[in-house]
């Protein structure tokens, strides 16, 4: 439950708002059909955070739709993903957002202060994987997580991971990013205490067959803990960090 549900029933609480005015604000519109795209407005009182725009595939006029409507109805904090920089820099004309070209995300308004109650440690195999890695770091921090970076600790070197064993065993949450053979999940849960969510990459050669080794690899992973989103979803990595991190948000 979000902070402006919270408010309106504690309105009706101390008297100051009706029964009846409530449930007309809660029965507001939940969504704005704007033709190509029915715009969610409650997805901050189901889930506590609004819509993420998803930018592949949409052109900028319809990005800039959805935004205006969002914008409009409260949302000064917007998160899109998958967004080329030729369509942020045409989006930006209007609406003033900040492009991330490595995780290609745009951020409209500015990162919250951390709220969780811990850590999300984000590490990756290698530097072709912090593409992947930013996407989610940055996704995090949106949700209000603060961000640790471990990149290019993959077992091809060891010693590189070992020497952050403070870092690993301090976290809330540890987001495993690799390609190749994804091993590094396994070693990274065998190591900590905490949640670790692998996440495998389209990164390797012809056999990794675009990131399916990595991913069969970390669903087979003999260490208690882990568990795998789909190959390069570093956002629904971070977004269910983000829910471990903030229990009962």
């Amino acid at each position: 439950m979000n902070l402006d549900t919270m408010t309106i029933l504690e309105n009706v609480k101390k008297g100051s708002l009706s029964t009846e005015e409530a449930l007309l604000l809660l029965k507001q519109k939940p969504f704005y059909d704007i033709g190509y795209a029915k715009v969610d407005l409650h997805r901050r009182t189901r889930q506590g955070v609004p819509e993420v725009i998803y930018g592949a595939g949409k052109t900028a006029s319809q990005i800039k739709g959805i935004l205006k409507v969002m914008t409009e109805n409260g949302e000064g904090r917007v998160l899109i993903t998958r967004l080329s920089e030729d369509v942020a820099t045409e989006i930006s004309g209007e609406h003033p957002i900040t492009y991330y070209k490595e995780a290609k995300i745009g951020i409209q308004g500015e990162l919250p202060e951390p709220d969780g109650m811990g850590k999300i440690v984000i590490a990756t195999g290698g530097t072709s994987d912090i593409p992947v890695a930013e996407e989610a770091a940055l996704t995090a921090a949106y949700l209000g997580n603060e961000v640790t970076r471990l990149y290019d600790v993959g077992v091809a070197g060891l010693h590189r991971l070992l020497s952050h064993t403070e870092e690993i065993m301090q976290a809330s949450v540890i987001i495993a990013i690799a390609g190749m053979e994804g091993a590094l999940a396994s070693v990274i849960g065998g190591l900590s205490d905490c949640p670790v969510i692998a996440v495998p990459t389209s990164v390797g050669y012809g056999a990794s067959f675009e990131g399916l080794s990595a991913l069969l690899s970390m669903l087979n992973s003999c260490a208690s803990g882990v568990t795998v989103v789909n190959i390069d979803n570093g956002f629904g990595a971070a977004y269910t960090a983000s829910m471990i991190n903030h229990p009962r948000r």
